[in-house]
């Protein structure tokens, strides 16, 4: 997703408690930077932040960690964040936003960060044959997750994109990944909205007509 360059979003973030600047520091050690030891939960691709925001509000038993490549979107997503949690009342305190790139996320989270779940929500479809290795899905994305969860983690993936879905379904087979969930038009199905906020990006997909993909690919035996 394309964004325009904010000049303020690099200074509000560095004035921003729950934003990370420096996140190769906290590997093995992310629980500590959480008010309170809870169990951890990554969105790689954060976009604009309102998917996280929303599930931490939904789940304050839960601390998330969301990664993005692109600094003035972690900028929107901040702003987004802080106005989700004033308009309920509650202080930002299970959210940690860091920029970095999702190939080398074993640089900043460890197997010990014992990462419970991963979502990855509209990422790039990279649809040309050449870029295909770019998306958070390809197989050896896959295998630098697989480094950070336990048997019987799950990842929860959505798109708009059709090939992407599809072709995705066939990375998580090839990396020992079994799909227990499965649909191809999410918003005419039996999923509870509360387990997979909508966002203002998917609404927008939605009112167009089109279909959101959705699966839990869950991951099976190491080795």
């Amino acid at each position: 997703m394309r964004i325009r360059k904010k000049k303020w979003a690099e200074p509000e973030l560095n004035d921003c408690s729950f934003y990370v600047a420096e996140p190769e520091k906290l590997r093995g050690k992310w629980s500590g930077f959480f008010p309170k030891k809870r169990p951890i939960m990554l969105e790689v691709g954060c976009g604009k932040g309102s998917f996280v925001g929303q599930m931490a509000l939904l789940y304050p038993e839960i601390n998330f960690i969301a990664v993005d490549i692109k600094l003035d979107m972690l900028g929107v997503g901040r702003r987004n964040i802080v106005k989700l949690f004033e308009n309920s009342g509650r202080e930002v305190d299970n959210i940690a936003l860091t920029r970095y790139n999702v190939e080398e996320i074993n640089r900043i989270i460890a197997p010990e960060d014992d990462i419970q779940r991963i979502y990855i929500n509209f990422c790039n479809p990279w649809p040309r044959a050449k870029h295909k290795k770019r998306r958070l899905t390809y197989p050896r994305k896959l295998r630098l997750y697989r480094e950070l969860l336990k048997e019987g983690m799950e990842i929860h993936f959505k798109t708009d994109d059709d090939e992407l879905f599809e072709e995705s379904l066939g990375y998580f087979r090839s990396e020992n990944f079994e799909i227990v969930k499965l649909e191809r038009d999410l918003h005419n199905s039996d999923v509870d909205v509360n387990t997979t906020p909508v966002t203002e990006h998917e609404k927008m997909f939605s009112d167009e007509g089109i279909k959101i993909k959705y699966c839990i690919a869950r991951m099976a035996r190491k080795g």
